[in-house]
């Protein structure tokens, strides 16, 4: 298409846009969302930290502040723990808090005519001195970008989404139904904070949770399992190796067929994968072993990450690995009698995904047509997230879109291009107004 035909595209479709959502996009303030997304991540918000509580505060002040009807509580952590869908977490937590704001509709409306949700807590750094200039919460703007931790993943979407209600607050639209922002805790350790705002009874007719999706609409994500596998071997004295069982090399066979199980796993998946060489990865993430560097290792503790299929149900996926790991013990000479134990510890994300016939995503990437004069491709994410909770338990038709690239995320490179940022909130607050001001 040329530039001429792509200008005349964006023009027919600006024309197409409702009086409410030309009057939505004029009051967004672009400046500020920049400055909103910088300010985010110059808060340290680590899963389980003071900082992420302190957020929540903040945001709930300003929603107040905005005039949206604020849910801030305290949650009860002894009590969701004990809930048979409890997701798990990794993170130590002494507290945490909820943060729900509701801007009422003129007609009496008690339900969201639609919800944006986005989690302010990030992971931790990693080794700083790998962060361009050391300081991974500086919130850098460089060449047309925002650096740092949660740059993407996703204080990004939580800037969006404070743009689109600033800008529905200030565009002095008449709202016809209500509108809901939703800020969690806790999801990047298992969705504590988004299934305590569901058991809070909180609701919605349609959610967008704004995770990076890098232009895309995502209907659909793979899960995600937390395990440990815990191999024991004999102790001896280094000099003495054979006298003993190196716990280290006995892990070797159980690593070579959780290999071997990860392949089998993705040879066939989900078209939306298209173009991912890995939609459900099986991963290692942290190893220990031993207690003196002169003895042999007597018991080695890996833990790790497990994909789950979409639609796949958790337990068969958990029988599967457990399978592999019980068939490598039964096969080394070693181990067969002095087998290795699995767990399942820290976060359970189950997949999840909306009825591809849904007509909520014909009208996202309607939206992001009529503003962008492209309409985005389908796709599904082979991470867990919050979207299970919210399309499972509270029963809300659910789905991911927002700026960043999900590449960018966990990394010390981590960034979100200003361009993709704005265009976004465009979306969003185009796909708002026509939701709750018609």
């Amino acid at each position: 298409m040329t530039h001429t035909a792509m200008t005349r595209t964006a023009m027919t479709h600006k024309d197409q846009l409702s009086d409410a959502q030309r009057r939505v996009l004029g009051a967004i303030d672009e400046q500020e969302t920049v400055q909103t997304l910088v300010d985010l991540i110059r808060t340290p918000s680590i899963t389980g930290v003071d900082a992420e509580s302190d957020l929540q505060h903040r945001l709930a002040a300003e929603l107040t502040q905005l005039g949206l009807d604020v849910d801030l509580w305290k949650l009860d952590l002894e009590t969701l723990a004990a809930d048979p869908d409890y997701p798990g977490t990794e993170a130590p937590r002494s507290e945490g808090w909820g943060v729900v704001g509701v801007l009422v509709g003129d007609h009496g409306q008690d339900t969201p005519a639609l919800v944006l949700q986005g989690h302010v807590d990030v992971v931790p750094t990693g080794e700083l001195s790998m962060w361009a200039g050391g300081d991974p919460f500086s919130g850098e703007i460089r060449g047309g970008a925002v650096f740092g931790r949660g740059a993407c993943d996703m204080k990004a979407g939580v800037a969006a989404n404070l743009a689109v209600l600033r800008a529905l607050v200030r565009s002095g639209v008449e709202l016809q139904r209500p509108f809901a922002l939703h800020s969690v805790i806790s999801e990047e350790d298992g969705g504590l904070g988004a299934f305590a705002t569901m058991r809070r009874g909180h609701a919605g007719e349609v959610c967008v949770i704004t995770e990076p999706t890098s232009g895309r609409v995502v209907v659909a994500n793979a899960g995600a399992l937390t395990f440990e596998i815990r191999v024991p071997g004999q102790a001896a004295h280094g000099s003495a190796r054979l006298a003993g069982h190196s716990a280290f090399e006995a892990f070797l066979p159980i690593h070579t067929a959780l290999r071997d199980l990860e392949r089998e796993r993705n040879l066939d998946p989900d078209p939306l994968f298209a173009g991912n060489p890995l939609p459900y990865g099986l991963s290692i993430g942290r190893i220990s072993c031993g207690d003196w560097s002169s003895s042999v290792p007597d018991l080695l503790v890996a833990e790790g990450r497990y994909g789950v299929r979409i639609g796949e149900d958790v337990a068969a996926a958990r029988a599967q690995l457990e399978h592999t790991v019980a068939s490598a013990c039964a096969a080394d000479p070693w181990l067969r009698d002095h087998p290795a134990m699995v767990a399942w510890t820290g976060g359970q994300f189950a997949p999840g995904e909306i009825d591809r016939s849904d007509p909520f995503i014909e009208e996202v990437v309607s939206t992001a047509d009529l503003v962008t004069g492209h309409r985005p491709p389908l796709g599904a994410a082979p991470y867990g997230s919050d979207l299970r909770l919210y399309a499972g338990v509270g029963g809300i038709p659910t789905l991911h879109y927002g700026p960043g690239d999900v590449a960018m995320a966990h990394a010390p490179r981590e960034q979100v291009s200003i361009a993709e940022l704005l265009k976004t909130t465009r979306v969003l607050a185009a796909l708002a107004a026509g939701r709750v001001a018609g």
